[in-house]
């Protein structure tokens, strides 16, 4: 039998393409799905194949909107679980809503517990996702988590680079373990930065913990928004003598003005992942974006044939 025969893949409206990666990668045909929008805005969706007993896995990033692209989610969650399918994997490349996973304030939610709340309450068995934003978001879930990580794609592209003198920064302390496994596998220093924020998606570097001093810098972090943090990070780094400084991120989310910003900045370049689609005539040329397709492609094929995933950590 082949894997096309009980292995599924459809996709939602958030990120296609890498779908449709991924369906190369593993040889098999995405499924068929239809996922429209009445005019008042709700989402209708309706598998077009038969799914009863199968292994079905659904690809949607909770990426800008993040919003109407959960609840479509949760709508193809929904009808999966209705269509009798066997088993259920939500594939998120990129987990919303993971930044408020605490209470760093009296009468705020915890959203990454409450996501996780309906993702499992619709019906999902699994999730697959890629470079959550803390690790502990796993243990919202009560259901199997599968947590894949970008590095390998990464470090594979800056190794071919052979930076000289390089030294591997984390834009905060919270990164630093990340920001560890880089300088490790790259055999790179580790370097810090402290920082405060005054308020909500603005940064103010305090101090660089760490030689910067005449070294190649490589930022290192799981996603950039409005790029504040990295922009403020890559101008104190070049008033401390760095010679060039490059970033890297899994998830570039890039709102705002985020594309504008970066591609004037003294950033030499930034390597980010296709977790989320990316506007390509806003990029320019300081972006450059590397696909996890197969990555996230291996690890279908091996929770559908019950093999280990640890393997491609």
């Amino acid at each position: 039998m082949s894997l096309s025969d009980e292995l599924k893949l459809f996709t939602g409206r958030a990120n296609p393409e890498l779908a449709r990666e991924i369906t190369e990668y593993l040889g098999i045909p995405l499924g068929k799905m239809e996922i429209r929008s009445f005019s008042d805005g709700e989402t209708y969706v309706k598998i077009n194949e038969n799914v009863r007993g199968k292994d079905v896995f659904l690809l949607q990033p909770t990426s800008p909107s993040a919003n109407e692209n959960l609840m479509e989610l949760l709508i193809m969650i929904d009808a999966s679980q209705r269509a009798s399918a066997g088993r259920i994997t939500a594939v998120i490349p990129y987990y919303g809503y993971a930044r408020q996973d605490r209470k760093d304030q009296p009468r705020v939610p915890i959203t990454s517990k409450l996501v996780a709340n309906l993702i499992t309450t619709a019906g999902a068995d699994r999730v697959l996702t890629m470079d959550l934003h803390v690790d502990q978001i796993q243990g919202f879930f009560d259901i199997k988590v599968d947590h894949l990580f970008a590095v390998s794609v990464i470090i594979d592209y800056f190794k071919k680079k052979n930076l000289k003198d390089l030294v591997v920064l984390s834009p905060d302390v919270g990164g630093l373990r990340r920001a560890r496994a880089y300088a490790k596998r790259l055999g790179a220093p580790l370097a810090f930065v402290d920082k405060r924020r005054p308020i909500a998606d603005e940064a103010e570097v305090i101090n660089i913990v760490g030689k910067i001093k005449g070294k190649q810098v490589l930022i290192v972090d799981d996603m950039v928004d409005t790029g504040g943090t990295l922009l403020a990070a890559v101008k104190s780094l070049i008033e401390k003598g760095a010679t060039a400084v490059y970033a890297s991120c899994t998830h570039a989310v890039l709102s705002g003005k985020a594309y504008e910003k970066i591609n004037t900045s003294a950033l030499k370049e930034m390597i980010v992942t296709d977790t989320i689609p990316l506007d390509s005539k806003r990029a320019g040329e300081k972006i450059k974006v590397l696909s996890v397709a197969p990555l996230l492609g291996e690890a279908i094929k091996r929770i559908h044939q019950n093999q280990s995933v640890s393997n491609l950590f």
